[in-house]
């Protein structure tokens, strides 16, 4: 009885674990369409190119937004209602998006879509935490990582569908929305995570969080000022040495492409071989191959496989550093951890292009990534000194 009622539970997680990845990709979806096809369309209005881009921070606001409210709306309604609720505000905020066309009414609409997507992140990222056994983190948190980023990189093509008119790409990702909702509604349980200590505060268990497991929350700043700089920074220095806009537009996938190819193997090698070894080796590689970038100068090719060998090596640091903090913390300190790279990421965004934006008004373009590289070399060297102390 006792080997039926596991085998019953594998199976369980097993179908949960699908599910959650196939929201995941619509999450990818909708985020990865969006951002263009808004985009385009405030261009044919003649929106300016610096309000359009405030027009899609938007987004990030929502999600930041989002990140200060989720371990506690989690812990009041738990896993399944925070993702349905999350869906169910993408999807209001699609369908409304050919109905109001306003630039400031898709800037409120915006900070919907960051706050329903970052729920459904949050959420899902910690449930898959939270119900994979230790010996196959790195592989399920690859997994997902994959599946987030095979949508967002599949989004772009409905702008294809702008041809049928401008509503088509809004109810096509809406009506995959409505199917992914109801999936959740019928077949995922109503599961809680642990509950935290009583009287202990939100502050109180970030300390925590850091003062464990401070080498594992690094990565998701890393790889948000990683992505934020390469899709701001890459273009203009791109242009600066040559390249032309389709040049460039060819080039960069191709750092996401080498995450896509190499995130799967690194997280079984992170569950073969060790979260620490795998992170180090990583950031010390992938360092090296940024502070290369410069050298390959307006060579298509050799920059194209740079970008691939760096982006691939380095690609997976969010799901790596929250794999190998769910080995160091106690599991009612996951949620705080989670919020924490949240925070990291949405960070590291934000710092990224600032300072590659300095770097490149100063004349020193291959700086952007040199000095990405460096943080990434740091990192690496850093693991050295990091010894978790196992509670869990």
């Amino acid at each position: 009885m006792s080997d039926r009622l596991t085998a019953t539970s594998k199976l369980n997680n097993k179908w949960n674990y699908m599910i959650l990845i196939t929201v995941i990709i619509a999450a990818g979806l909708s985020q990865g369409l969006l951002l263009p096809v808004l985009s385009i369309l405030l261009e044919q209005k003649g929106v300016s190119s610096s309000l359009n881009g405030l027009n899609a921070a938007a987004l990030y606001v929502g999600t930041f937004a989002m990140t200060l409210a989720a371990e506690r709306v989690l812990g009041a309604i738990g896993f399944k209602k925070l993702i349905a609720a999350g869906l169910s505000l993408v999807l209001v905020a699609l369908l409304l998006f050919p109905l109001l066309p306003g630039i400031k009414v898709w800037f409120v609409l915006r900070l919907f879509v960051g706050i329903g997507d970052s729920a459904i992140n949050y959420a899902a990222q910690l449930w898959v935490l939270l119900m994979t056994p230790a010996e196959h983190r790195g592989r399920n948190l690859s997994l997902y990582g994959m599946s987030y980023g095979l949508g967002f990189s599949l989004g772009p093509i409905g702008i294809s569908l702008l041809r049928y008119g401008q509503a088509a790409p809004f109810l096509i990702i809406a009506a995959l929305f409505v199917l992914v909702l109801l999936l959740v509604l019928i077949k995922l349980p109503d599961s809680h995570p642990d509950k935290v200590e009583h009287g202990e505060g939100q502050a109180r268990r970030f300390g925590r969080s850091y003062s464990l497991a401070w080498y594992a929350l690094i990565p998701a700043l890393l790889y948000g000022y990683m992505e934020a700089s390469l899709n701001s920074n890459f273009p203009v220095y791109g242009l600066r040495i040559g390249y032309s806009t389709d040049q460039i537009a060819a080039l960069l996938p191709f750092a996401g492409i080498g995450g896509l190819l190499l995130q799967l193997p690194l997280g079984i090698w992170s569950d073969r071989y060790g979260r620490k070894k795998i992170l180090i080796f990583s950031g010390v590689s992938g360092g090296l191959a940024f502070t290369l970038l410069p050298l390959s100068g307006n060579h298509f090719l050799l920059t194209l496989v740079v970008l691939m060998v760096a982006g691939g090596l380095v690609g997976s640091f969010f799901s790596l550093g929250l794999s190998y903090a769910a080995d160091i913390l106690p599991r009612n300190l996951l949620p705080a951890a989670n919020v924490v790279s949240s925070f990291h990421f949405s960070i590291g965004s934000i710092v990224g292009p600032g300072i590659g934006g300095l770097l490149l008004e100063f004349g020193w373009g291959g700086g952007v990534f040199v000095l990405l590289g460096a943080f990434y070399i740091l990192f690496g060297l850093a693991g050295l000194l990091f010894s978790p102390r196992q509670l869990n």
